[in-house]
């Protein structure tokens, strides 16, 4: 615990024209008094932070950490999500995407990925600035239209968009490592970065750079049914950050993982993405009793939005076993049910997670 920043929030799904999300000053103070001890700050909202200018200068950097500070809370980490992800977008996403560029770059994909790409940069420099040394972010996808093989896809395919991929994160991660700061890319279905499989194949290909690392975030292996408890032993080493929500998987005789087209609330899979919590490196200070909300669910911790009721039973829920197996895997599945019920946090710790170098 000595090494865990937090419990901060990211203020992404916040930052808008309406007080107090409007201004640096106001949503600080705002995440202070929901009981918050960090943030984690989105780059592109531009009444929150002048990217540009956090790079270029110190005394900026020192000003806006120094402002948060007054107000409670310290700046944990900034965020490029959005830049990130349109560093590598496939043509199909093409219009989807290009609301996340600025207006002069729109329309124009090679302007807008150059501009994601400095985006990146200048986010990197604005870290070391801050004083920060882990980065999250959105790998991009050049690959996901084709992750379900129907009909198959053609040889090499996914393999050439690996090599592109990395090809395009190489000079970034190097420039990442001049700076002193980890790139933390959140592991994300939509991402071509969505699984281990699928980080250890781009790791390959930028030659296991040091400054490669995961924002690690469960509620999304779950919508996946990938085991979260053992990518956290596989990848302790790779896990900078992480993300804390609540989750569920709910299949019926309906519809399952696909979610059959439908909205948000009413597919099988969901996860809430309001009132993130994001918790990551290096901060001894104790989190406060109000934000201590442990779930007993397959998720652990559990955080709710200020102003938001958090549903007392919901719980992470995964398909029913068939009623042909027997009673050893029932006496496993309870075994691993008494472990998941731990804190999130804790299993983490204990598995010997790293989040800092």
């Amino acid at each position: 615990m000595k090494t865990i920043k937090g419990p901060a929030i990211f203020l992404g799904q916040f930052a808008g024209d309406a007080a107090p999300f409007n201004s640096w000053d106001a949503i600080t103070k705002w995440a202070a008094d929901a009981g918050y001890l960090g943030v984690q700050v989105p780059t592109w909202a531009g009444q929150l932070i002048d990217l540009k200018k956090a790079a270029e200068s110190k005394t900026y950097c020192d000003e806006l950490a120094g402002v948060a500070r007054q107000n409670g809370v310290e700046i944990t980490e900034l965020s490029t999500h959005l830049q990130g992800q349109l560093v590598a977008v496939h043509p199909a996403y093409d219009e989807a995407f290009d609301g996340f560029a600025a207006p002069e770059v729109r329309g124009n994909p090679k302007a807008r990925q150059e501009w994601a790409v400095q985006q990146v940069k200048y986010a990197l420099k604005a870290s070391n600035n801050l004083g920060i040394n882990a980065h999250a972010t959105f790998s991009g996808a050049l690959a996901w239209p084709y992750f379900y093989p129907w009909p198959q896809r053609p040889a090499g395919l996914v393999e050439t968009a690996f090599d592109e991929l990395a090809r395009r994160w190489k000079p970034i991660l190097d420039y990442a490592d001049s700076q002193g700061v980890d790139v933390a890319y959140e592991i994300h279905p939509g991402e071509d970065l969505h699984d281990g499989v699928t980080f250890e194949m781009f790791l390959e290909r930028v030659g296991g750079h040091t400054r490669a690392n995961m924002l690690y975030d469960p509620s999304h292996y779950v919508l996946q049914c990938l085991d979260y408890l053992d990518h956290i032993d596989i990848y302790k080493d790779r896990i900078k950050m992480f993300h804390v929500k609540d989750a569920e998987f709910n299949p019926t005789g309906r519809q399952g993982v696909y979610g059959g087209y439908q909205s948000w609330v009413n597919r099988a899979g969901r996860f809430r993405s309001l009132g993130d919590a994001v918790d990551s490196a290096r901060s001894s200070r104790r989190w406060p009793p109000r934000l201590r909300r442990l779930g007993r669910g397959r998720m652990g911790m559990r955080t709710q939005a200020p102003g938001r009721r958090c549903p007392r039973r919901r719980r992470v829920r995964q398909a029913p076993h068939h009623p042909g197996h027997g009673p050893r895997l029932r006496r496993l599945r309870r075994r691993r049910h008494r472990r998941c019920r731990q804190p999130a946090h804790a299993r983490a710790l204990r598995g010997g997670v790293r989040l800092s170098p």
